[in-house]
């Protein structure tokens, strides 16, 4: 009889990433990247906003591999830049390779969905969809994973930040609701995907 070892068992239910200068370095790195996309855009005078989402346009598609790249200011890119270093570092608590995993399904469920059901004639550009994503596979994943540690990070979540959630809601002029809302369904998406895979390697196994 084998059985998963003991150290990639406790993998799945951590709360702060193992190597956390390695965690804070990719998350700065993508950080740097958005900065210097924008920065490129404003030399590019705002050209580079147009290749986000432009809905169920066959054109616009490939916006879904950039559109979170992209932002319509500095301002915009501010605002989301505190909640995108914070929920990706924490969200590598699994490690980068989860992280990757956990970003691709955040950032092609919220394109897809955002091409689906956007109003026609926007283009929709922003990181917010990631940061809804993260935010909502870090308030869930404890939940799945059955980790005391993470519902209690959860609930310290909900206190700073829940306010964020009304995001998904419709009514805000010039915010992309279906980008949040779609991020945070990937997220959570992404989060019982990575408990349901980390369960099935748990599982003792006889020969």
């Amino acid at each position: 009889m084998s059985t998963l070892p003991a150290p990639q068992a406790d993998q799945a239910k951590r709360v702060l990433p193992a190597k956390p200068k390695t965690a804070a370095l990719v998350v700065l790195a993508f950080t740097a990247l958005l900065y210097l996309v924008e920065g490129l855009d404003v030399v590019l005078n705002n050209r580079l906003d147009a290749e986000g989402i432009a809905p169920r346009s066959l054109g616009g598609l490939d916006g879904v591999v950039w559109a979170p790249l992209l932002h319509g200011s500095w301002a915009h890119l501010l605002a989301n830049t505190l909640p995108v270093v914070v929920f990706a570092f924490l969200a590598m608590a699994s490690g980068i390779a989860r992280w990757a995993l956990v970003t691709a399904t955040i950032w092609l469920v919220s394109g897809l969905a955002v091409w689906l059901t956007a109003e026609p004639g926007t283009i929709t550009i922003g990181a917010s969809g990631l940061a809804f994503g993260w935010l909502a596979y870090l308030l869930v994943r404890g939940l799945f994973n059955r980790a005391f540690w993470q519902i209690v990070l959860a609930a310290v979540l909900i206190i700073g930040w829940g306010g964020m959630l009304w995001g998904v809601l419709p009514g805000q002029p010039g915010i992309s609701w279906q980008a949040h809302l779609f991020g945070a369904l990937g997220g959570v998406l992404a989060a019982w995907f990575a408990a349901r895979s980390g369960r099935k390697r748990a599982v003792p196994s006889t020969p």
